[in-house]
């Protein structure tokens, strides 16, 4: 007889691997680990992506056993997370057992403090994306350390970090030139010359989320839009009051390629910054919201509905002065409009006419928000005949404080 062969003996590691490649579903790459101890580590040694809730013990053997992972979920729900959830000594085993760490997001670990980000800025000099939002003890000192050891870092999220400041921009500008998305919401102790500071070493920028950064005006918002002319795709501005004009007439200036537009709640912007927006970034621009800017009227919303021909969501709730005759220049419009997206909500002039005039010309349409509109009823809508595309829906009530659930598009 024959002797047996090991089928262990004959391929080499690389060779399994390509095996485990091969394999599609995570069913049967499940079952390549059920093989043997050795087709097991393999498989372990080739997990790239990985979400834990562990304490510090099952870290420390998940650390040995995956210890090529790329990318690591260690992020809590902001309304359920368990106790005492992630701390500095679960940062120290992540700093020293994952060191090819790319990705790493700690959304709501809120029991972290500096001295474990410390660690991570020392030992992960490889992460290119971090998620701290809502991590509210961490300050500049922690920040800054991942800033100056990280320096191939990408993406860096820090919504709700109230303690950030100017310096943590000064430490990116330093050391992280690749940089291209930065999330600041609520960071309030941004400035304008935290700003200009930032975009003098980090020209990459494509993504940038100052909402409800306060301290920030139409001087921080030059100085990006210049120098990051011709890579900024989103801008965020959300409840910004300091912008006004001249931060948009600056985008009309040198961001051609501008995609997202958020200025809800920046009061001093007027209609002539908004209908030049509309004929510079016609082509570009797919989102735009710019709820409660209170002195915005027909001839901009007019411009930009029948200018920008890529545009997908927008949203003018709470703009009063918005009347049916902003829809009426839509019949002379060549192409259909893409729009999936449009919130009017609170727009008291706005009457079932002007819905009429958008349907005309989009059949694209997924998402209408017609709340607190005294003259868009649904009985309205059956008497007009209007017909809405299938899959397409309409929201008639709630309070605009509420959560706008149905919302396919969050970001508007």
């Amino acid at each position: 007889m024959a002797s047996s062969v090991c089928i262990n003996e004959i391929l080499t590691d690389d060779e399994i691997r390509l095996i485990l490649a091969r394999l599609g579903s995570d069913k049967d790459k499940e079952a390549f680990g059920l093989v043997c101890k050795k087709w097991l580590y393999l498989q372990s040694t080739e997990r790239k992506r990985l979400a834990v809730r562990a304490g510090i013990h099952m870290l420390r053997k998940v650390a040995a056993r995956f210890s090529r992972v790329v990318e690591l979920d260690l992020s809590q729900s902001a309304s359920r997370s368990f106790f005492p959830g992630v701390i500095d000594s679960d940062l120290f085993v992540i700093a020293d057992g994952f060191r090819c760490l790319r990705v790493l997001n700690l959304q709501n670990c809120k029991g972290i403090t500096d001295v474990g980000m410390v660690e991570i800025g020392h030992g992960l000099s490889s992460l290119q994306c971090l998620d701290a939002s809502y991590c509210r003890k961490l300050t500049d000192r922690g920040f800054s350390a991942v800033a100056e050891g990280c320096c191939e870092l990408k993406s860096l999220h820090l919504t709700g970090c109230r303690f950030v400041t100017d310096k943590l921009l000064h430490a990116l500008s330093k050391n992280c030139h690749d940089l291209e998305e930065l999330g600041l919401q609520g960071c309030t102790n941004i400035s304008d010359s935290g700003l200009t500071n930032l975009v003098n070493g980090c020209q990459r920028i494509k993504f940038l989320d100052i909402n409800k950064c306060s301290n920030v005006g139409d001087g921080g918002v030059l100085s990006v839009s210049e120098a990051c002319a011709a890579s900024l795709r989103t801008l965020k501005l959300l409840d910004c009051d300091k912008i006004g004009d001249a931060s948009i007439f600056s985008l009309v200036r040198f961001c051609k390629n501008l995609e997202t537009l958020i200025v809800g709640g920046c009061r001093d912007i007027s209609d002539e910054s908004l209908k030049s927006l509309a004929a510079s970034c016609k082509n570009s621009l797919k989102n735009l919201r710019m709820d409660w800017c209170s002195n915005i009227s027909d001839s901009a919303l007019s411009c930009i509905l029948n200018q920008c021909v890529n545009l997908e969501a927008l949203n003018i709730g709470c703009c009063e002065e918005v009347t049916d005759a902003a829809f009426q220049g839509l019949g002379s419009r060549e192409i259909e409009l893409r729009l999936k997206v449009l919130k009017v909500s609170n727009c008291p002039k706005i009457t079932v006419a002007a819905i009429g005039l958008l349907l005309d010309k989009c059949n694209s349409l997924e998402y209408l928000d017609v709340r607190s509109c005294p003259l868009i009823t649904k009985a309205g809508f059956d008497e007009a005949g209007l017909q809405f595309p299938t899959h397409c829906m309409v929201n008639f009530e709630g309070s605009l404080s509420e959560s706008d659930v149905l919302c396919l598009k969050p970001l508007i």
